[in-house]
């Protein structure tokens, strides 16, 4: 069985639940799990509701992320989700978990994975602020 268990990218809410299940292996000592929500604030200014888009590369690029995170660590089991479309304050917008032999190599391969799902899949978020100011925040950085 691939250590990768599930990657997705999807318009439907997210679940911790099917993320961390899918990630559950007796082989690992440790397992990390990241969730991603929407927060009510960015650089000091409220937001009132977002929106992410994907662009149709992006789960090759997820997939080519994951891959690299299981060939540098001791991974046995990874996930990743990534939610597109309208998002409210509070909704899970990322979800990434990583088991590991030990908890240390857990943090650090999860940790990799979510910045360079951040940095490197394109993957955009269109922010909308309390006053009528709006802002994109790309992938890639």
């Amino acid at each position: 069985m691939t250590v990768i268990r599930l990657l997705d990218i999807r318009d439907t809410p997210l679940s911790v639940e099917e993320v961390f299940a899918a990630v559950g292996s007796h082989a690992a000592g440790g397992t990390t799990l990241f969730v991603g929500t929407v927060r009510e604030q960015d650089h000091g200014k409220a937001v009132t509701k977002l929106s992410y888009s994907a662009h149709p590369s992006a789960i090759d690029e997820l997939r080519r992320v994951a891959e690299k995170v299981a060939a540098d660590f001791p991974v046995t089991a990874l996930a990743a989700v990534h939610r597109v479309g309208d998002l409210e304050l509070g909704d899970i917008a990322v979800i990434v978990a990583v088991a590991c032999p030990h908890r240390g190599e857990a943090f650090e391969a999860s940790r990799r994975l979510i910045d360079d799902l951040k940095s490197q899949v394109p993957i955009w978020k269109h922010q909308v602020f309390a006053d009528g100011s709006t802002e994109w925040v790309g992938a890639c950085e």
